[in-house]
């Protein structure tokens, strides 16, 4: 089960720290991932990271303004964003799929296996 949290609304340029709380089974060596949906458009990727390593991927488009860290301890997964502007409006979800394939299929949602329920984020211009 993955359940998100950390969302809210914001004024342009504000920060966020959403977090995602991975339970009932062990996510090693899964893959985290975060994902955003806005109205009317498709669930597009944001960011991914491996449990068990430290490799990250990125949206060209966010990386810079966005960080994904872990907390393996904690089980827990961290989505931070800075400088968050208004088209960044969206649910932001968290998800989970096997260490196994190629990176580039962490960037497709379909790949994962587990979703949370998503986090509403509104920024304010």
């Amino acid at each position: 089960q993955l359940v998100e949290s950390g969302g809210g609304l914001v004024q342009a340029g504000d920060s966020l720290r959403l977090s995602c709380v991975a339970s009932g089974r062990t996510f090693s060596p899964y893959v985290m991932g975060w994902f955003r949906q806005a109205p009317g458009k498709e669930r597009e990727f944001v960011a991914a990271i491996r449990w068990s390593g430290d490799n990250t991927y990125y949206t060209d488009s966010m990386e810079g303004r966005f960080t994904i860290s872990r907390d393996n301890a904690g089980n827990t997964v961290y989505l931070q964003m800075n400088n968050l502007k208004p088209e960044d409006t969206a649910v932001y979800y968290c998800a989970a799929r096997g260490n196994y394939g190629s990176a580039w299929q962490y960037y497709l949602p379909n790949s994962y296996d587990y979703w949370g329920q998503g986090t509403q984020v509104t920024v304010s211009s």
